[in-house]
């Protein structure tokens, strides 16, 4: 680790997109013009001179001198945007103000920027102000600014190396920014590294040259074993997010710091093999399938987020084993999957669908033969979970008579009646609805023997899980006219993707609405996925919580304070807490908080523990039999 030494290591750190996210001169620009009737025009021109500047392909003095030339602006313009400035610190440095304080003798601010603004900026972080060197304004009796002090060799191309020089910095010298002019102080020899930060922008050309990418601060601490806000830099966590996810859940985790790929579609076993390495947090919907060869070859994958209801998809006993929790949205798409089944009930009832198709061929049919009333009808619902209960409520609105049949013994809500057999809802409702989950052991729930059971006339409907029903038995059951109605959401083999041909017996059956497994796409249902789904996975990365996973037990954790938070995942067997405890008080370890879970597979315990420890204590705990995994965060 870097400490202060006769002959430390200093840290030569950018201002402009590097300690701040933005160009500071070209947001003075934007302030100073506001209300210019060619603001934005002379603002696009000042921007488009730094980024030359910064990527090299022009001459650092020529641009600096034509951007002040655009220029119009005065002292209360500077002060507008000094306030502006607080706000657009960089994140990483925001969590590693320590680092700043701590190291403040070794830390210089050397920029092309100007000090008027950088200074008010960079010592409320704890910077030293006789250790901030940038341009400085000329400004006439107006207070207005006429033009920059020439005599500061930062004005002048190659100024950095020139500054470097006369500092005489005793020691090794890192450089941290995302300018060609930051890496020219290690082309020069004066430093040992350049750090290309792009935490805020990415220069091709910068990056090229660098000795290091550092995505953040955090990365950077990390990289030479310094103190730092995160114990491994999210900018090194990867996040692979599949099936087109919600942007809201994209921008969840970049707003973090992680490393998100986006892929629109799903991933068949061997892409998903490949693509999963190196993978910390996965996000699905519901076609793709992480099996135990997958999971096999996910090196370091800790979540999977299920961004729809069921889990079915995820081998979980193999995930349990390997340590890595599972979270899904049992609640997030209820509503609009409701909506739909009583939207199709209606539709199907009615006999809608075969009138639109004849109304488009020109057929005019008004009649109101094979219509009904959905009033007074009985429904009868397989599966009487939260979608169940809540079409139970909508139904019973509408006037319908509520059965439903569920292998577990579920409370009634309102007025709905639970039978003691399948047969028994079969044979007594007018519309069926499946609402069961995909456990291998509902296949075929739904066959030509149930069919047979089923009144004649029945409107049969599939908004649970596309293996649950046999489809040649409801093809022939659509046939033969036991079944009016049929509409169906799932399917046992659907498309990866939208350039997929839907191959069906289904297709072209009169009285039939298929729709593409869109029982909870809605916009409304996607943006709830989109936030619910993350949270839970962010409460566990950035914490140690698993409340609402559907593999580990729930443990619901506080903030973590000033301490060191030790995540243990181990085999469900006698013991572990005691060995972990024993090795806690052979090492004298203060215990500030601790917490313990299990279910039938594994314990999860976690431990706030006081910052002084040894390397052989973590060795210790990562080395009790039974350890599965074993996290620190802090």
């Amino acid at each position: 680790m870097l400490t202060q030494t006769i002959n430390p290591t200093y840290f030569i750190i950018d201002f402009d997109s590097t300690f701040t996210k933005v160009e500071g001169l070209d947001e003075l620009a934007s302030i100073a013009l506001a209300g210019h009737p060619d603001r934005v025009r002379i603002v696009d021109q000042i921007r488009d001179l730094t980024e030359k500047g910064m990527n090299g392909e022009m001459s650092f003095a020529e641009g600096l001198r034509r951007r002040i030339e655009l220029l119009s602006a005065n002292r209360q313009h500077i002060d507008i945007l000094v306030d502006f400035l607080r706000t657009k610190i960089s994140d990483s440095f925001q969590r590693n103000k320590q680092f700043l304080t701590e190291y403040a003798d070794q830390i210089y601010i050397i920029s092309s920027g100007f000090r008027e603004f950088i200074v008010p900026i960079v010592t409320e972080m704890g910077v030293r102000e006789d250790h901030v060197y940038a341009n400085e304004f000329l400004f006439d009796n107006e207070g207005t600014i006429v033009g920059i002090d020439e005599a500061n060799v930062l004005s002048t191309d190659g100024g950095k190396i020139k500054l470097l020089r006369t500092l005489n910095l005793s020691g090794d010298v890192y450089v941290i920014g995302d300018g060609y002019t930051d890496y020219e102080l290690r082309e020069s020899g004066l430093a040992n590294r350049f750090y290309a930060f792009t935490e805020n922008v990415q220069r091709q050309r910068v990056v090229q040259v660098a000795d290091h990418v550092a995505a953040s601060l955090d990365e950077f601490l990390f990289h030479n074993k310094i103190n730092r806000s995160q114990s491994y830099p999210k900018s090194r966590i990867k996040v692979l997010l599949l099936e087109n996810v919600h942007p809201v859940a994209v921008q969840a985790f970049e707003e973090e710091g992680f490393k998100v790929e986006f892929v629109k579609g799903a991933l068949d076993e061997d892409e998903l093999c490949e693509r999963i390495k190196d993978v910390s947090i996965i996000g699905i919907r519901s076609k793709t399938q992480i099996t135990r060869r997958v999971l096999e070859n996910a090196n370091k994958l800790m979540a999977i987020g299920a961004f729809c209801i069921g889990t079915n998809q995820i081998d979980l006993e193999a995930a349990t084993e390997r340590g890595v929790a599972v979270f899904n949205a049992p609640y997030s798409n209820t509503r609009s999957v409701v909506e739909l089944a009583i939207g199709e009930m209606i539709m199907l009832i009615r006999n809608i669908v075969p009138k639109s198709n004849q109304m488009h061929q020109g057929v005019w049919d008004k009649s109101a033969n094979g219509s009904f009333e959905v009033r007074g009808k009985k429904l009868g619902m397989i599966g009487y979970g939260n979608i169940g209960t809540q079409l139970s409520i909508v139904a019973e609105a509408l006037g319908m008579e509520v059965y439903f049949y569920d292998v577990v013994d579920k409370l009634a809500i309102g007025n709905a009646r639970k039978v003691r057999t399948l047969e028994e809802l079969l044979q007594i409702s007018d519309v069926i609805s499946m609402h069961v989950d995909g456990r291998k052991e509902n296949a075929n729930l739904i066959g030509k023997r149930e069919f047979d059971m089923m009144k004649d006339g029945v409107i049969f409907m599939n908004l649970a899980r596309g293996h649950v029903v046999d489809i040649k038995a409801l093809v022939e059951a659509v046939k033969s006219g036991k079944v009016a109605g049929a509409g169906v959401d799932v399917f046992p083999k659907e498309p990866k993707t939208n350039d997929e041909e839907f191959v069906s017996e289904l297709r072209g059956l009169d009285n039939v609405i298929l729709s593409p497994h869109i029982g909870g796409s809605t916009e409304e249902a996607q943006v709830n996925i989109g936030h619910f789904v993350p949270s839970k996975l962010l409460e566990y990365m950035n914490n140690g919580s698993t409340y609402a996973s559907v593999n580990f037990p729930e443990v619901q954790l506080p903030k973590l304070g000033n301490s060191h938070r030790l995540l243990h995942i181990h085999a469900n067997v006698p013991g572990v807490l005691a060995k972990l405890n024993s090795i806690f008080a052979n090492n004298n370890i203060n215990i500030t908080g601790q917490y313990l879970k299990t279910n039938e597979s594994i314990g999860y315990v976690i431990v706030d523990i006081a910052k002084n420890y040894s390397e052989e204590f973590i060795k210790e705990l990562k080395e009790i039999d039974g350890t599965i995994r074993f996290r620190m965060l802090y």
